[in-house]
């Protein structure tokens, strides 16, 4: 349009938007007259009805109109429509173009070792994985990095428990079946005994200094947790691994020099015995200067410190463009503190892009924080587990014909589907509640619905009977609505890569789904008319299926064969 724009008024106009956007007169409106108008003087429908003697979209486009003030409604013709989706069906990639490619670490899921995952790890590991599927797909070099918390003053306890009760002992066993009983034993004895208390200390002491034998028995810890992390990531089936376990111990070896270095260009400062960053433009109470505290005044590290090697770690050796950080939205003040530092220290260049993709919170039915009847954070392994069951009850109640291993086996992928896709559907720093019932349902915005809609699609190509899809023909509105959406897919992915927004994929396949469903409630498929029809029509199924089973897969939500 930016052409016609060009011949209509002149060529200093051509860069104008034409703001085109989906219409509910048409496929699409251009509002781009409006805007025009004033920089013109001239009323907005002369505008438009000028512009549209330029436009050459005879082949593309019914006859443009125009309506109201000044807007230009567009109609996709019919045939050019089923070009377009044979196109669509001819490229293996849906439409999805391959960027110029991006070195993008991503920081996300980050539990605990010797601690149980909770539902606040839920968002941050489901919509990392959704980001870094989707960037790696749109041609991207990710780089996952699993930040794990393996490093500081509780692991002397727990090395100390875990000598207690005996490396190979059923207690031992605990950090990959309930971390929290082991971590909740180890802190029980800190408190009571003070001999143990007084090892402890002395084992923190010898971890730091990098003693052999303490550093086996720590290894031994992190190992047994990564067996819980793994038994949690397979379940959820997330892509990340111990190729991706980047924790706070790999930089032990670089706080003391990040230290004297802030220290010695005078970024930082001793402040009550702690060595501190003060910046311009954090302030707290009464207008007191904020910290970013990068050695404690014991002589200890926190997370400033580390944050600040991972960021300089990142850009230097893995040469990062752009770094997303998949965490809490509480964690805002902080990390801009650790980037504006890294600037000010010149390990953080301009152009080098970093992003707090923030995460809200999930709550219970009181609006308040998920937890479990007793107050604690409710446990991930065990809202998951739920999850599968209720999902089991789901898949008898409406399909008790199906045969029992394949029950068994469909459960687990609408169960965590469900849980993924309630939390992938809302903006990643929004709040929602979390209402298990409803997202194991099989009707409105869940992921059991477009489960079933995959699933549907695939019954229907089962039933075809060696027929075969065809040259698309678009002649019922259903069709050309249907044919209108799968366009969408290669654009969609592309702004979810931009935006870092999954919920937006999400409603393009709940769009697309019901499209679907009301493609097939008006036009036959396998009895259509004539054989040209029905080949239509297949390759109208087959292809959003297509898009379906990819746009889920982006999300890490499977899909299920038969529902």
């Amino acid at each position: 349009m930016g052409d016609a724009i060009g011949r209509a008024f002149g060529d200093e106009y051509a860069d104008a938007d034409p703001l085109i956007r989906p219409s509910q007169f048409a496929d699409y409106q251009a509002n781009v007259a409006m805007s025009l108008a004033k920089r013109l003087g001239r009323p907005p429908r002369d505008v438009a009805a000028t512009l549209v003697e330029h436009l050459e979209l005879d082949d593309v486009c019914e006859p443009v109109a125009v309506s109201g003030p000044g807007f230009l409604n567009l109609r996709l013709r019919d045939a050019w429509l089923a070009g377009a989706v044979g196109e669509l069906r001819a490229d293996p990639r849906l439409g999805v173009p391959r960027q110029r490619p991006q070195i993008v670490p991503v920081d996300y899921s980050a539990p605990n070792v010797a601690k149980e995952m909770h539902v606040a790890h839920l968002r941050t590991t489901v919509v990392g994985d959704a980001l870094v599927r989707t960037l790696e797909h749109l041609g991207h070099d990710v780089i996952r990095q699993n930040h794990v918390g393996d490093w500081g003053t509780p692991f002397g306890m727990l090395i100390e428990h875990l000598l207690d009760v005996g490396e190979d002992s059923p207690e031992a066993q605990l950090l990959v079946t309930d971390p929290n009983a082991f971590y909740a034993a180890a802190r029980a004895a800190f408190d009571r005994d003070p001999a143990f208390a007084d090892r402890s200390r002395a084992r923190v002491v010898r971890l730091q200094a990098g003693d052999a034998e303490t550093l086996r028995h720590w290894n031994e810890l992190v190992d047994l947790s990564k067996q819980y992390f793994n038994r949690i990531y397979s379940l959820l089936g997330v892509t990340l691994g111990d190729d991706d376990l980047a924790g706070e111990s790999s930089y032990n070896e670089e706080l003391a020099g990040i230290c004297d270095e802030l220290e010695a260009s005078g970024i930082a400062t001793v402040s009550d015995g702690a060595l501190c960053v003060f910046l311009d433009g954090y302030t707290g109470r009464e207008g007191r200067p904020v910290p970013l505290i990068i050695r404690k005044s014991d002589g200890g590290y926190g997370y400033g410190t580390t944050d600040l090697a991972t960021i300089r770690h990142r850009v230097r050796d893995l040469h990062a463009d752009r770094i997303l950080y998949v965490i809490g939205v509480t964690q805002s003040l902080h990390l801009t503190m650790v980037w504006d530092t890294a600037r000010k220290a010149g390990w953080l260049p301009d152009d080098v892009e970093v992003v707090h993709v923030q995460i809200g919170n999930v709550l219970g039915d009181d609006r308040k924080l998920l937890r479990t009847r007793s107050g604690a954070p409710l446990k991930l392994m065990a809202l998951l587990d739920d999850a599968v069951t209720r999902a089991r009850a789901v898949v008898d109640e409406a399909r008790p014909d199906l045969p029992e291993e394949l029950r068994a086996e469909i459960a687990p992928q609408v169960g965590i589907g469900a849980v993924k896709y309630a939390d992938l559907a809302v903006a990643h720093d929004s709040e929602y509640v979390f209402d298990l019932d409803r997202m194991v349902m099989l009707t409105g915005n869940t992921g059991p619905y477009l489960q079933y809609a995959a699933a549907r699609v695939r019954s229907i190509l089962r039933q075809a009977e060696g027929a075969e899809p065809g040259p698309v023909e678009v002649t019922e509105p259903a069709e050309h609505h249907l044919a209108l959406r799968l366009l969408g897919f290669g654009d969609l992915v592309v702004s979810v890569g931009e935006t870092l927004e999954p919920h937006r994929l999400c409603g393009y396949l709940f769009d697309l789904a019901q499209a679907f469903s009301a493609f097939y409630e008006t036009c036959s498929v396998l009895g259509a008319a004539t054989e040209a029809s029905r080949a239509s029509r297949l390759a109208l199924c087959e292809t959003t299926l297509d898009v379906l089973v990819e746009g889920l897969g982006l999300l890490g939500i499977s899909s299920p064969a038969r529902m």
